[in-house]
């Protein structure tokens, strides 16, 4: 019988290579920054997920030989034995750690029919080239690599069995590079295994938050093997039926702020545009940044000074989960109307700056000159994503930032 999650059999490094291995997530690095990370680390996983990186300077990303080398490069981790997978199908307990804040979560495959009938929601839309590069990452691999990070509703149930699993000992506690610590135990109790895939099982979703490539091409691969000349089994309980996953209680979960910058006033001056934002906003100037303090609230840099918006509260929809999210609520009232930025995935007027990098890299931005004004805006709030998931609905463009991110190459999935 098929399940909403299961146990699989986690491709993984021996302990004492755990953080040879460990690697940024592919998507966030590019391939300058990969070449740098993984030189003299010649056991990193970006050598698997970001191959291009031993091949000529150039080498085009989505060329045949770079999977060919990352799927060579897996090999050779499996052959020297840095890599072993486990006999029996496993969860595994994963804890993020970001200074004060940690998040628990479980290691899983998530069923391709539930994403397919979207029991596990999405939230953003996809790309064909990004989606058929990690199609062709998968089939050269037969193995997925990069996690997708899902969140569900906090669960008592899940709570206690993770609780009791992470008193024990990891099998990996390390901090890597960038100080993110990450640390895995395998959970091999037969009875915690049948009560976490059961209490998952009743669950009404799992969201989405990180990975909507990832779980598109794995939904594709599974329909490449499931019909046709292909077909290699449809039995839906097969490995390739399923995706991994790390899966997240929605309350331990951190957003950060997605801060914008546009690159002119739209042919006004600074004056003229205070003017007309005060129509929707209640402009407050102040003495230093701003960091929004609650929904509805932003800070404007502009002309080397800072204000706190506060939109007008009859224009939050009530019955809207898009339209009412800030990063709407902004565009909608302002950057559309007063600025004349059109689509924001394609408009080359606008550039989007996770929190992560503080609100020093707004100012930095708008004063070096290549940006006129900035915007912070308050983090997405976990529960508005999952309003936008249940209401089936898209958000905007760079609506949310999920810190910490997840390793690539902790644990894989084989789908053989």
């Amino acid at each position: 019988m098929s399940t909403l999650i299961k146990p699989f059999r986690g491709l993984r490094p021996l302990p004492e290579r755990a953080a040879d291995v460990a690697a940024p997530p592919y998507d966030v690095l590019n391939t300058a920054e990969a070449r740098e990370r993984a030189a003299g680390r010649p056991l990193s996983f970006l050598h698997i997920s970001k191959p291009e990186i031993d091949l000529p300077a150039g080498t085009d990303p989505y060329a045949p030989e770079v999977y060919a080398t990352g799927a060579a490069n897996l090999q050779r981790l499996i052959d020297d034995g840095v890599l072993i997978r486990d006999d029996e199908p496993r969860y595994y307990a994963y804890r993020l750690r970001m200074g004060a804040h940690e998040q628990t979560g479980l290691v899983c495959a998530g069923h391709v029919a539930d994403y397919d009938a979207n029991r596990i929601r999405r939230h953003e839309f996809t790309r064909p080239q990004k989606e058929d590069d990690r199609v062709r990452q998968i089939t050269a691999l037969h193995a997925q690599t990069g996690p997708v990070l899902l969140a569900y509703r906090a669960s008592p149930t899940v709570g206690a069995i993770l609780d009791k699993v992470t008193a024990g000992a990891p099998l990996y506690d390390l901090v890597a590079d960038d100080g993110i610590g990450h640390t895995i135990w395998l959970i091999d109790d037969a009875e915690q295994i049948t009560q976490l895939t059961a209490t998952f099982d009743a669950m009404d979703a799992l969201y989405i938050a990180d990975g909507h490539h990832r779980s598109a091409s794995a939904s594709r691969v599974a329909a490449a093997r499931n019909t046709g000349t292909n077909k290699e089994s449809d039995a839906q309980g097969a490995d390739h039926n399923y995706f991994l996953c790390v899966a997240f209680p929605h309350d331990e979960m951190q957003i950060l702020d997605y801060n914008r910058v546009v690159r002119d006033l739209n042919a006004q001056t600074a004056a003229q545009l205070l003017a007309r934002v005060a129509d929707a906003f209640t402009v407050t100037p102040a003495e230093s940044a701003v960091k929004p303090a609650r929904p509805g609230q932003f800070g404007m840099y502009v002309d080397s000074h800072w204000y706190r918006l506060d939109i007008r509260p009859e224009l939050i929809p009530s019955d809207d989960p898009v339209a009412s999210l800030d990063v709407a609520l902004l565009h909608d009232h302002l950057l559309a109307p007063l600025l004349g930025i059109g689509d924001q995935r394609t408009d080359e007027r606008i550039d989007f700056i996770g929190g992560i990098r503080g609100l020093a890299e707004l100012e930095r931005r708008v004063d070096a000159g290549d940006m006129q004004i900035a915007f912070a805006l308050h983090p997405t709030r976990m529960e508005a994503l999952m309003a936008v998931a249940d209401a089936n609905e898209v958000m905007p463009p760079k609506s949310t930032w999920f810190e910490p991110k997840l390793a690539d190459g902790l644990v894989s999935h084989v789908i053989d």
